[in-house]
């Protein structure tokens, strides 16, 4: 095992177990030093709604029991912390959603993944924040506020599972979980230098609370693949909550092939994004260096436009409607001012429109399917820019590299993807921005349901440039 790192909050998981079984470290001793980072620093980032620290506690002995007796074996998240996104449902806890709606909510189920993770050992310590309703690539919200970056406070962690992101980074937990509708996953793991996996729509399995939404995926966070594909391992397969679930079980290796040989088409700004000069460079450097690695890269057109920006955001508005509508007549005053225009916008979208994001989709996928006639996977940024102010909201102006963008979604490359659920994507770090000190990202973009070539390019990455690995991480 490779030599520990002097401060145990940074292990990634894999390196947590083989500390765990070589009885070299146990899980209470990573927890504590977890909890000593959140009660330092989060007062200033505010990437927690709710800590269960003393429970924690007692899991993590429990676990260190068993890393310690015969006959039992671990769990395969034996002892290793968990933060769950203050949107996914937990029987019994308080769950949110980042609105003063919800403020004393407590669900009667759980989440599926959320179950899942837990009961393959995983110890919940704490709750992370989301904007409300998981509406934002933004992470503020009326009932807890603005919370802020690890790597430079003046910044946004991202979102909707930015508290995630950020306490990945802050060293204040070993894994995440989070949702992604339009890059909820992707956006704070480019944001925050981590690692975030959408899966094929039907691999894990939904909540209860929006059975069959195609844009939505329940995926994993954390410091390295290999962590994300131990949670994902868990987390997919069939669940009798969700209709759409798969049969199929993909199981991740620990170890992956080469890349040698594969074909990686490359887009840097997938048809109509304007796109920061430093996120282009480092998306470059990351194109190099697959060449080394023995693929070859090849620029692509993919002719999509800015159509898709509509048929995602039609579909967002129209969903949003049919949840949460029901709230504004009481609550108007309560709900964040955008949400409530979400809202009013869902509600005048006719059923026409809202099918018509189908043809959309359909016309989007020929174009894609047609560059995986010829490449293995496709490779572009996650986030045309490093970065957004920490204080910004989804309506201020937004330029990138001297142009005007979409304020809302003009800065996330990610939500076509949702409109192509079937794709499964991971964003990988791929560089700094020298300005700020903010991280940016990569997703590796997979033919339908290939999710094994998309880890196996996501691995070759980490392996070769991972930050985490070089034990770069915040100073706070």
């Amino acid at each position: 095992m490779a030599e520990l790192p002097q401060d145990p909050a940074y292990l990634t998981a894999t390196e947590a177990l083989d500390a765990f079984r070589a009885r070299k470290l146990s899980p209470l001793e990573v927890l504590d030093a977890q909890i000593a980072r959140i009660e330092a620093h989060n007062p200033g980032l505010n990437l927690i709604t709710y800590e269960y620290f003393e429970r924690a506690r007692e899991q993590a002995r429990q676990a260190s029991e068993v890393y310690g007796k015969r006959g039992r074996e671990p769990r395969p998240l034996e002892g290793l912390t968990l933060a769950v996104k203050d949107w996914h449902s937990v029987k019994g806890e308080i769950t949110t959603y980042g609105s003063k709606v919800y403020r004393d909510f407590r669900p009667d189920q759980t989440a599926p993944t959320v179950e899942r993770l837990l009961e393959a050992g995983a110890v919940m310590h704490m709750r992370t924040t989301t904007p409300e309703f998981a509406h934002s690539a933004l992470t503020r919200s009326p009932l807890w506020g603005l919370s802020r970056s690890p790597w430079n406070r003046a910044c946004s962690p991202g979102g909707s599972s930015g508290g995630a992101g950020g306490a990945l980074a802050a060293g204040f937990t070993t894994l995440a979980d989070g949702t992604d509708g339009g890059g909820s996953v992707r956006i704070p793991a480019s944001v925050n230098g981590v690692y975030g996996y959408k899966p094929p729509f039907g691999r894990n399995p939904l909540d209860r609370e929006h059975p069959g939404e195609t844009l939505l995926h329940y995926g994993p966070l954390a410091r390295s693949v290999g962590d994300t594909a131990l949670m994902q391992n868990v987390m997919s397969g069939p669940h009798p909550a969700d209709l759409y679930s798969l049969r199929e079980r993909v199981m991740l290796p620990a170890q992956f092939e080469s890349v040698k040989g594969l074909r990686v088409a490359l887009s840097f700004d997938l048809g109509y994004f304007r796109v920061a000069p430093v996120v282009r460079q480092n998306t470059q450097r990351m194109a190099e260096l697959l060449r080394e690695l023995g693929c070859s890269v090849a620029e692509v057109d993919l002719g999509w436009t800015s159509e898709l920006a509509d048929a995602w955001t039609i579909r967002w508005e129209g969903l949003f409607w049919a949840l949460a509508g029901k709230l504004l007549p009481a609550h108007r005053d309560d709900l964040d001012p955008f949400v409530v225009k979400i809202l009013e916008r869902g509600r005048e979208h006719d059923v026409s429109r809202f099918y018509g994001v189908h043809q959309t989709r359909y016309e989007a996928y020929q174009k894609l399917a047609a560059v995986f006639e010829q490449f293995d996977v496709l490779i572009c940024p996650t986030t045309a820019i490093p970065s957004v102010p920490a204080e910004r909201t989804n309506e201020d102006p937004l330029t990138i590299d001297g142009a005007p963008v979409n304020p809302y979604t003009g800065w996330w490359m990610t939500y076509p993807f949702n409109l192509l659920s079937q794709c499964p994507v991971m964003s990988v770090p791929s560089g700094f921005c020298s300005d700020s000190g903010m991280p940016t990202g990569l997703q590796v973009v997979g033919r339908t349901f290939d999710d094994l070539t998309v880890y196996r390019v996501a691995a070759a990455l980490d392996a070769a440039d991972s930050p985490w690995s070089r034990r770069i991480h915040p100073k706070l």
